[in-house]
């Protein structure tokens, strides 16, 4: 269905196409035919971990001495104020890295530690904690625009607020919420700024190395493990070794999982716990199960990862900027070596407002949309807010002249309203039927239909109405796309207000 959709997308405009291209690229796991260069010889050894350096934290640390939040700072009282949103989803993690001497991710690892009470639990020393966390946080880029300590400390914020959803209340053990918050942590440590494809593309050392299999997932998790041999650094010295087994397992599966080609794979897992899920009386998951404890954990760091547009406007469109920034570079290079441009890394093409808005409907959206079924209450307002700022991009995209009437075509669009009111009350089959009636009465229905909201029926319903109507028309609605002929078996759509009021329009078009 997803195809479907991404080729109707693809063939409305070209900033349509690079949207398209850049959703199926990114997010589905499919094998690309490249043409692989001649390979360099390099005296080199291929075991060797590129990009670990020998840093030295320790020798200025002790526990006596240790600053408040982990960091020294001449704003300590600013950093007090801010960290004290740390519980919340519109945690600034931009004005901690101002007040923390640009160590983001290290102050917030320290203040989520000491807050969950995990350095007593597992007995990591004070100064062995916080020489990893700085050494980890040194081996981020500074230069990289978007996969820097930055985009780790958010989502190991992110993590951290997930963890304590209500729904999820003592669903996972100290040394899984230990080991999410550390996958978290590493999950893109020693990011170069370019895809995957790129570095497969271009023959890279660490595609090589990987076998051009979840290239940067497999180099991160590599560099975050391997920073725990460094002096001081192994914060896991004092678990058992029963425990470091199942953490280094537990970390594994949720960093390459943050592969953005398995998007789809968790996205079903996810759909698949929503069906089956099991609730206590008091609302709390029942997770009994290892695999639902880690299948749980898998997609929330994903959805960490994938958290920019749920937050509040500011944050986002600086977390856009930032990743946009980033794939222009990655499109600078390919031009320079004369490779075709990744698709929306094209800065001369690159339609930044149409890219979030296709990123949310056909990615992050269906993801936050899944995960609140699963916690439901708890992620709607994360929901409303993403929504809101899908409303705020859609409006701010550039417009394309409108042509001038063309009185042959005038009869070819039917534009109505229908209340949430008329859905919620079973009322919406008679009225489509009465719609498509008066449109039928006018010209013949047949081609494609278009509607401009999801409607939360069971779309079978709607079939006899449809088919009624037009033999031989295709339904889109965002998120989905569908037959008439196979409605009975087709998902649901959920129907979900606008941020103006109760009332949206359906808009038929024939072609």
């Amino acid at each position: 269905m997803l195809n479907r959709e991404l080729s109707h997308l693809s063939e409305m405009s070209r900033s349509g196409n690079q949207v398209s291209e850049y959703i199926s690229s990114t997010f589905m796991d499919k094998q690309n035919e490249v043409e692989i260069p001649s390979p360099t010889l390099k005296d080199k050894s291929m075991s060797h971990i590129s990009g670990v350096r020998k840093l030295s934290h320790s020798s200025s640390l002790s526990s006596a001495s240790m600053p408040r939040f982990g960091v020294n700072t001449d704003h300590e009282d600013e950093l007090a104020k801010e960290l004290e949103d740390l519980d919340k989803w519109s945690f600034n993690v931009f004005k901690v890295a101002e007040y923390s001497n640009n160590r983001p991710l290290s102050c917030i690892m320290y203040a989520i530690f000491q807050e969950r009470e995990l350095l007593k639990t597992f007995r990591i020393p004070v100064d062995t904690f916080v020489t990893y966390v700085m050494t980890l946080e040194d081996h981020y880029h500074g230069n990289v625009a978007y996969h820097n300590s930055l985009h780790a400390a958010d989502v190991t914020q992110s993590t951290h607020v997930l963890l304590s959803t209500p729904a999820l209340n003592a669903a996972f053990t100290d040394l899984e919420i230990l080991a999410a918050l550390f996958a978290a942590a590493i999950h893109d440590v020693d990011h170069p700024g370019v895809s995957n494809q790129f570095l497969i593309n271009t023959n890279s050392e660490l595609a090589l190395m990987y076998n051009d299999e979840s290239v940067l997932e497999n180099h991160h998790l590599a560099v975050g493990f391997k920073l725990l041999h460094q002096e001081n650094c192994d914060i896991f010295q004092n678990l058992t070794k029963r425990q470091r087994q199942s953490l280094r397992k537990l970390v594994i599966e949720m960093v390459l999982a943050t592969d953005m080609s398995k998007h789809m794979t968790l996205l079903a897992d996810l759909k698949t716990m929503v069906e089956t899920k099991k609730v206590t009386s008091s609302g709390v998951l029942l997770l009994d199960h290892y695999t639902e404890r880690i299948q749980l954990l898998k997609n929330m760091v994903h959805c960490a990862d994938l958290s920019n547009p749920t937050k509040p406007l500011p944050l986002y469109r600086q977390w856009t900027e930032r990743i946009m920034e980033e794939f222009f570079r990655q499109g600078d290079k390919e031009r320079e070596r004369g490779m075709e441009i990744s698709a929306m890394c094209d800065k001369h093409t690159a339609s930044v407002e149409k890219s979030q808005v296709g990123f949310i409907d056909y990615i992050v959206h269906p993801l936050w949309e899944t995960w609140a079924d699963l916690v439901h209450p708890d992620a709607q307002e994360l929901l409303d807010t993403l929504e809101e700022n899908r409303e705020w991009y859609l409006n701010t995209m550039p417009q394309s002249p409108s042509p001038p009437p063309d009185r042959h075509l005038q009869h070819d669009r039917f534009q109505f309203e229908i209340t949430l009111e008329d859905l919620e009350h079973n009322n919406y089959n008679h009225f489509l039927s009465t719609q498509l009636s008066r449109v039928k009465k006018q010209t013949p229905l047949e081609g494609v239909l278009r509607c401009c909201i999801c409607i939360a029926r069971p779309l079978h319903s709607l079939k006899d109405s449809l088919t009624s109507s037009c033999s031989n028309a295709k339904v889109f609605i965002p998120f989905v796309t569908l037959s008439v002929e196979s409605c009975q078996t087709a998902p649901q759509p959920a129907l979900s207000n606008s941020a103006s009021g109760q009332r949206r329009g359906l808009l038929f078009m024939k072609q």
